[in-house]
C-alpha cells in the first residue's frame, strides 16, 4: 500500500518550507494542505493538540510535530540518497546543535526587531545581524554546513532566505553587506531545483508580514 502523506502547512512558513524541501529533496509524494492561522482547521487542532502549530506531517494518519523532527524523520524513514544528516554520530550532534540554535534564535530576535521601535527595535537589529554573522561564522569557507553536501542544517536555515528582503527593510540593513558568505552560501542553495522551487518571493512575503503588522497596530489602536 502507498504511504499516504499529507502536510499542514502555510506558504510564508519557514518552518514549513523546511518539510517541503525535504520532501523534494527525497521525491516523496504529499498533500499540502493550506491552514489559515486565524482560523485553524479542525485537522490541525486534532492531530497538533499540544502546541496547536503548523507545520504537522501526517504520515499513514499519524501526526508528526515540530520542523526539525519532522525533516529528521523524512530523512530515516525515506533512507535513501540524498541523506539530510550526517553519517557520523559527532557530526550528527553538531547538526542538531545549530538546527536548534537557529530554531531558538532567529525567529525571536525577528520578532522582537519588528514589534519594537526605538532603541529597543535597534537592540533587536544588532542582535539579528550578530545572529546570522554567527551562523557564517559556522558556516566557514564550505559550500554548506555540512562540508560539500546539502544537508540539514542547509534545510534548516536556507528557507529564511525569503525573509532577508523583509529583514533589511524593517532593519534598514543590507544582509549582503552584513554576511557575503552566507548570502554567497544562500545562492549555492538556490541553485538546488528543491530549493527554487520551494521559497516564495520576497517581497510576496514582506507584504504579507506588512499586512499583518499593520493588522495588529489597529487592532492594539
Amino acid at each position: 500500500m502507498a504511504d499516504e502523506v499529507v502536510l499542514l502547512d502555510t506558504w510564508a512558513s519557514m518552518f514549513g518550507m523546511r518539510v517541503r524541501i525535504a520532501l523534494a529533496e527525497k521525491g516523496v509524494k504529499y498533500e499540502r494542505k493550506e491552514e489559515d492561522l486565524r482560523n485553524k482547521s479542525a485537522l490541525l487542532l486534532q492531530m497538533n493538540p499540544i502546541h496547536k502549530k503548523i507545520p504537522v506531517l501526517i504520515h499513514n494518519g499519524k501526526p508528526i510535530c515540530e520542523s526539525a523532527i519532522i525533516v529528521q524523520y523524512i530523512d530515516e524513514l525515506w533512507n535513501h540518497n540524498p541523506q539530510l544528516m550526517p553519517s557520523h554520530p559527532y557530526e550528527r550532534a553538531q547538526a542538531r546543535f545549530w538546527m536548534d540554535y537557529i530554531d531558538k534564535k532567529v525567529y525571536d530576535t525577528w520578532r522582537k526587531m519588528w514589534l519594537s521601535s526605538g532603541e529597543d527595535h535597534e537592540t533587536g537589529k544588532k542582535e539579528l545581524i550578530s545572529i546570522f554573522k554567527q551562523l557564517e561564522e559556522t558556516l566557514g569557507n564550505k559550500p554548506f554546513f555540512g562540508g560539500d553536501i546539502f544537508g540539514f542544517v542547509d534545510v534548516g536555515l536556507i528557507p529564511y532566505y525569503s525573509w532577508f528582503y523583509t529583514y533589511e527593510t524593517y532593519g534598514n540593513f543590507k544582509m549582503e553587506a552584513e554576511c557575503p558568505k552566507l548570502i554567497a552560501w544562500a545562492k549555492r542553495c538556490m541553485e538546488r531545483e528543491t530549493v527554487s522551487k520551494t521559497l516564495p518571493d520576497e517581497k510576496k512575503v514582506y507584504v504579507s508580514i506588512d499586512r499583518i503588522k499593520h493588522f495588529f497596530q489597529n487592532r492594539v489602536s
